[in-house]
């Protein structure tokens, strides 16, 4: 699917029925596999612009948002929680994370 050509926004799944309980009627669909992943990518994007522009009351709202995004890539592709967890501490392991606060510049 061209991305520029979309029409809606891929929502949370509650959304329809929020939007029942205010009197209205949502005009939905549910997206197939190759959508879905597509959707989910700019979701992503949206939700990060999102944090990158909260305040310090609203970010950590945003940042939960940015983290039930990746949760749905990566059931999307094939990963669970624990397993992206997993993941993410071996990576930290080797590399490790960034409590240090540590800004690379370049080599001499």
């Amino acid at each position: 699917m061209d991305r520029y050509s979309k029409v809606g926004k891929l929502v949370r799944d509650r959304i329809p029925q929020i939007i029942r309980q205010d009197g209205a009627e949502p005009v939905t669909y549910t997206a197939d596999p190759e959508e879905y992943r597509d959707r989910l990518r700019d979701k992503l994007g949206e939700e990060v612009a999102e944090f990158l522009d909260a305040d310090e009351e609203s970010a950590p709202g945003e940042l939960a948002d940015v983290l039930e995004v990746v949760r749905a890539l990566a059931a999307d592709l094939g990963v669970d929680a624990d397993q992206l967890e997993m993941i993410r501490e071996a990576k930290a392991g080797e590399r490790g994370g960034f409590a240090d606060r540590i800004v690379w510049t370049g080599n001499r």
